[in-house]
């Protein structure tokens, strides 16, 4: 059955994929961005559908916000954010206002119209561990910059409407996100950012010693977990983390994503304090409450991010063309929300 659903910062880079799998699966989507990290580029292959509509606002300002949200909606999905850690070191301010305010009014427009929230968090708020059996829901938490703060604090915000309002809420927290449409620049990913280099032959630079590690996740993984954990009756009240279950450091990347006569260099970091050694998910609890799985793996991930960035950055989907994709029956119901 279709549904109508509020995204936030719909036209990020992990927001554009959310609109996506919406899309796919048969759902109205209201987008909201105020486009200062996210493009209109990253949606445009979505803009003649007639299910798919993008207002330009920002989720600090409340009538932006609410003007989404009507008794039509049956979900929201909060993905507008500030993301970037040396920037929260430097600003803090900015990230509390977009984290942590913008977070207010989003949760305020879902009590006043009774609809349901999935949260998107970030993996970046637990404590570093050593432990081979990696993150899991439980872990504790040590946010070390203004930004895994101001996400904590917003997580915490929703927690409060669930517990005091009984609103809907899932929190959910996908690790390193990866895949077409991410920036390249500095506030990119590290995936990313060593792809384009490596097409640019330009020198892959690793900050710090390399050792640090992290959990890849496919960006249509990623999408297909904040989904599926937003519409689910089973993960209200919940967080739950996606990730492979499997981790890399950023040296074995380097050297995996580097073609012949690429050259790896190692700098010092910019921000050492904030830096997480070791981000491995556990993923099992949204294998059971979900039955979700990483369907891409790693070296198949790097060759599609590897192709769309070669190709001109088009807006094909390189799995298959949008059109294509919605001519076809959604390939899973979403179930009846209350």
């Amino acid at each position: 059955m279709s549904k109508t659903v509020v995204v936030t910062g719909a036209a990020g880079f992990i927001g554009r994929w959310v609109v996506r799998e919406l899309l796919e699966r048969g759902h109205t989507v209201r987008g909201l961005d105020d486009l200062s990290n996210g493009s209109r580029r990253n949606i445009a292959a979505f803009e003649d559908s007639d299910r798919f509509d993008l207002v330009e606002g920002d989720v600090c300002d409340m009538e932006a916000v609410a003007s989404r949200f009507d008794d039509d909606v049956d979900a929201c999905i909060h993905l507008a954010a500030e993301i970037d850690v040396q920037e929260s070191l430097d600003d803090p301010q900015s990230h509390f206002e977009s984290n942590v305010v913008g977070t207010q009014n989003v949760l305020e427009s879902c009590r006043r119209t009774e609809t349901r929230l999935g949260l998107v968090g970030t993996c970046m708020v637990y404590d570093m561990v050593d432990s081979e059996d990696g993150i899991d829901e439980n872990h504790p938490v040590k946010p070390a910059s203004p930004y895994a703060g101001s996400k904590l604090a917003a997580e915490n915000l929703a927690e409060s409407y669930y517990h005091g309002y009984d609103l809907p809420v899932t929190i959910l927290r996908p690790f390193n996100t990866y895949g077409p449409f991410q920036k390249t620049g500095m506030a990119g990913g590290v995936v990313s950012i060593f792809t384009n280099r490596d097409l640019e032959d330009e020198p892959l630079k690793i900050f710090g010693d390399g050792t640090q590690t992290r959990d890849l996740l496919y960006a249509t993984d990623c999408a297909r977990f904040i989904v599926e954990g937003t519409f689910s009756e089973e993960t209200v009240g919940e967080v739950l983390n996606a990730g492979t279950g499997s981790d890399i450091s950023i040296n074995e990347l380097a050297e995996t994503i580097a073609t012949e006569g690429t050259e790896i260099t190692h700098v010092e970091h910019h921000h050492p304090q904030s830096e997480v050694q070791k981000l491995l998910c556990d993923p099992s609890k949204a294998e059971a409450m979900l039955e979700w799985e990483p369907q891409v793996s790693l070296e198949e991930g790097i060759n599609r991010l590897r192709a769309w960035l070669r190709d001109g950055e088009s807006n094909q989907d390189l799995e298959v063309t949008y059109d294509e994709k919605i001519s076809t029956t959604p390939r899973e119901e979403t179930p009846d929300l209350e």
